[in-house]
C-alpha cells in the first residue's frame, strides 16, 4: 500500500514476504555487525520500504510499532535498553520508529524527506502524539562521538518528567563524554541525519548512550512530542506529506 510518492521515490507499507525480505537485505547492508537481522519485534511491527521507481532499488526502510499509550511502552524495543517507567504516564498514542536505514549509495536528501513525509501522514492520520526510538551512532567507541554526546547533553536532554533511566549494562553518560572544549560544528557534523531531524522538531534524548554490541553501534533514546513540534516545522513536514 503506497503511503507517499514524490519524484522518483515511493514509500509503501510492505504486505508480502518478498518485500519484507527486501527490508532485511537493506538492514544487513547498513548494519553488518548485526548477526540477527530479523528479530521478535518484527512480527509486532509495520514495515515501510522506500524504492527508486526508476530502478526498483530499495533505498530506505524502517519499522513502526504502534502503542495505544505509555502503558504499553514495556513492549517496545527501546525498553530492552532503557528504564522507561516515567513514560508509562503518557496518555496519548505512541509509535516507536526503529531499524531506520538508508542505502549507502542513495544518500539523497529526497529519500530522507520522503521518509519523514510518509511518517507525517501516518502520524496525522492515526493521531499519534509521540514518536520515539533509538538513534544510532556507528561504532562503539564513545570518544568518536564525544562532541555529539556533549552537544546533546548541553541542549537536548529530555525533560525530567520523561527522562529515561539507565538499564543497559554498558552505558556512557553524555555529560562525561567530552574532555576538551565543545566544538558545535564538529558535533553537528557527527550527528546521524535521523537524529538531526528529530532535534529540529524539538526532540529530546536520554542523558546517556547505550553500547549495543549486537548492532555495532551506540544509541540514545530519542523522543518527540508531536504537539510540541514548532509550527514552522509542522508546516514544512505537512507540505512534504501533502
Amino acid at each position: 500500500m503506497t503511503i507517499l510518492a514524490k519524484g522518483r521515490y515511493r514509500a509503501f507499507e510492505t504486505r508480502t514476504d518478498a518485500d519484507f525480505a527486501r527490508c532485511l537485505a537493506l538492514r544487513s547492508m547498513v548494519f553488518p555487525a548485526d548477526r540477527q537481522v530479523a528479530d521478535d519485534y518484527d512480527t509486532r511491527c509495520r514495515h515501510v520500504l522506500i524504492e527508486d521507481l526508476d530502478t526498483g532499488a530499495a533505498v530506505c526502510t524502517f519499522r513502526l510499532m504502534p502503542l495505544a499509550n505509555g502503558g504499553e511502552i514495556g513492549a517496545s524495543y527501546s525498553a530492552r535498553y532503557y528504564e522507561l517507567g516515567k513514560l508509562r504516564a503518557f496518555h496519548g498514542k505512541m509509535v516507536e520508529l526503529g531499524r531506520f536505514c538508508v542505502h549507502p549509495d542513495h544518500r539523497d536528501a529526497d529519500v530522507l524527506r520522503l521518509a519523514w513525509g510518509a511518517l507525517t501522514r501516518i502520524v496525522d492520520q492515526e493521531e499519534v502524539e509521540m514518536l520515539f526510538g533509538c538513534a544510532s551512532f556507528q561504532g562503539t567507541d564513545a570518544k568518536t562521538h564525544a562532541d555529539a554526546f556533549a552537544f546533546l547533553h548541553q541542549r537536548h536532554v529530555a525533560p525530567p518528567r520523561w527522562l529515561p533511566r539507565v538499564k543497559a549494562p554498558r552505558a556512557v553518560a553524555l555529560a562525561r563524554a567530552l574532555t576538551r572544549p565543545l566544538d558545535p560544528r564538529r558535533a553537528l557534523a557527527a550527528m546521524p541525519p535521523l537524529l538531526r531531524t528529530y532535534l529540529t522538531m524539538g526532540g529530546w534524548v536520554s542523558d546517556h548512550a547505550v553500547v549495543d554490541d549486537e548492532m555495532g553501534t551506540m544509541h540514545v533514546f530519542t523522543g518527540v512530542e508531536i504537539g510540541a513540534i514548532p509550527p514552522a516545522r509542522q508546516r514544512l513536514l505537512r507540505a512534504v506529506a501533502g
